[in-house]
């Protein structure tokens, strides 16, 4: 039989949903931004005909974190795609449109 004393033992984590958050944000941009020690990542929606957007959520996190939602984040576009077909971006507005100022 094998030993297993010497081998890490794994926690299971629990993740609370409230509701408010189970309502999610919509987003249609995105500006991130970073420093030497954090990433911001500033989520907000742009409208047809209005002038201004507001930030709705603010996530703000570590280098090696945004790294690790990079990738999170590739695999899982690669399994939608590979479910559902490509994601066309062509035609697009560019991440960060011309003429967005911001605005603190």
């Amino acid at each position: 039989m094998a030993d297993d004393t010497n081998k890490p033992q794994q926690q299971q984590l629990t993740i609370e949903l409230g509701e408010k958050e189970a309502e999610g944000i919509y987003s249609n941009l995105a500006v991130i931004s970073h420093s030497p020690a954090e990433f911001v990542v500033d989520f907000t929606r742009v409208l047809p005909g209005v002038p201004k957007a507001r930030v709705h959520a603010r996530i703000v996190m570590t280098p090696q974190h945004a790294k690790l939602l990079l990738h999170a984040l590739a695999d899982n576009i690669g399994k939608f795609e590979h479910q559902h077909g490509e994601i066309n971006v062509d035609g697009q507005m560019p991440s960060f449109p011309p003429g967005v100022t911001n605005v603190n």
